[in-house]
């Protein structure tokens, strides 16, 4: 019973610490005047379900889901940083890096631990084809998500959408870009 009071103390822990992602807001929204910007948890949740929307039998279905509500987790921590945030992208990993270890060794180095971390550095390192799935959902999304804010903003969003062109990898991702792209032109 002892095990498992201390178990269920640590996850605790861990839950508080993901509650971070409910309440931070995307930077690049917020620097951009949205008036209601997604949080971090706002973006990795849709970014699942887009997960769950892939028809590729080549690939690991469960893995870029679980990736997906995984790959920003250590920005609870650390937050959410820019490329025009003045943090080189080796200080921001490191950062990162750091946080996740926080993570794991807030859930003991358990077994989903484990799990989370394995997930989270195969997502980093972006060498399998379920990551590179996931990078150009998390791009994708990104483009959606401009595309909704420029319709209820009333904003231009162009840095958005020129930051990911030519970067889609896998072509169902590139099939929902392109209607993305035929949505905005329309919009216009």
């Amino acid at each position: 019973m002892a095990d498992c009071n201390a178990k269920a103390s640590s996850v605790i822990d861990f839950l508080r610490i993901v509650s971070q992602l409910k309440r931070t807001k995307r930077t690049g929204w917020v620097n951009s005047g949205i008036k209601e910007p997604e949080s971090i948890a706002d973006h990795m949740h849709r970014m699942g379900i887009m997960a769950m929307l892939i028809d590729d039998a080549s690939l690991d279905q469960a893995k870029c889901v679980k990736m997906a509500i995984v790959h920003d987790l250590a920005e609870a921590l650390v937050g959410d940083i820019t490329p025009f945030d003045g943090v080189t992208k080796e200080k921001k990993r490191e950062l990162e890096r750091s946080a996740m270890q926080q993570i794991v060794d807030t859930l003991g180095g358990s077994v989903q631990a484990k799990e989370i971390e394995a997930l989270w550095l195969e997502y980093e390192d972006d060498l399998t084809a379920e990551a590179h799935l996931v990078h150009d959902l998390d791009k994708c999304e990104m483009i959606q998500q401009a595309l909704e804010y420029e319709e209820s903003d009333k904003k231009q969003l162009d840095s958005f959408f020129e930051s990911t062109r030519g970067i889609f990898r896998h072509p169902q991702v590139q099939a929902w870009v392109d209607e993305i792209y035929r949505r905005r032109e329309q919009s216009k």
